[in-house]
């Protein structure tokens, strides 16, 4: 595993998603197929992916098209409501992952032990609210204070969006570790696919946010 080969993974998975998510974004007539298509086929790829580690040289490409299908049909459903809001998005995000490489590499937030633990902690609240709310959504009853786009509903998106944002620096800390320790070359598919996962995640989080501020416009 070489931090190299992990740049070039990670940039195969990007074009891989992003190419997927135009060819969606261009078929308005498939969006309900291929956003279902794309959410259960990326959730087990990805699932497939993480539990078993060897497996993701295939499971990794598959999840970045299918993942990519999913996230064009939703763009396409936000930008008819809001035009230009997944460019917006999709620009915050990359900026987003320049900002927290700039601070991991300059070591201007270490990520420690403590910090591992804090994340995951809050990123698990996080996935369980959904989940609660997801849940909720099947019987007519939504969380107010998460989908509400007054400033409470913006505060809560903006934590959001900053603990997925800090999920990038573990990302870049495993990297690190996995190529100080020499890993298994097909590691390098794995840390790329977790933080394609983590870009996904923060690209759906901006737009959420950018969607309640204009609504609230």
């Amino acid at each position: 595993m070489t931090l190299r080969g992990v740049v070039n993974k990670t940039g195969i998975l990007l074009l891989l998603c992003l190419g997927a998510a135009a060819f969606a974004w261009t078929h308005p007539a498939l969006r309900g197929p291929l956003l279902l298509f794309g959410f259960i086929g990326g959730f087990i790829a990805c699932m497939v992916g993480i539990f078993k580690p060897t497996a993701s040289p295939i499971a990794a490409p598959i999840y970045a098209v299918l993942e990519g299908l999913c996230l064009g049909a939703i763009s396409q459903v936000f930008e008819l409501r809001y035009p230009g809001i997944a460019v917006n998005a999709m620009m915050l995000t990359f900026g987003v992952l320049a900002v927290m490489l700039l601070l991991y590499t300059t070591r201007t937030i270490r990520v420690t032990s403590g910090l591992v633990k804090g994340v995951f902690a809050a990123t698990a609240a996080v996935m369980l609210v959904y989940l609660v709310d997801m849940v909720l959504s099947l019987f007519g009853v939504r969380m107010p204070l998460l989908n509400e786009s007054g400033p409470l509903g913006i505060g809560i998106s903006l934590v959001i969006v900053g603990i997925a944002a800090f999920n990038l620096l573990i990302d870049f800390a495993v990297i690190e570790d996995g190529v100080s320790r020499g890993s298994p070359r097909y590691m390098e598919w794995y840390c790329g696919m977790a933080l394609l996962i983590t870009l996904v995640w923060l690209y759906l989080e901006l737009l959420r946010l950018l969607s309640k501020i204009r609504g609230k416009n």
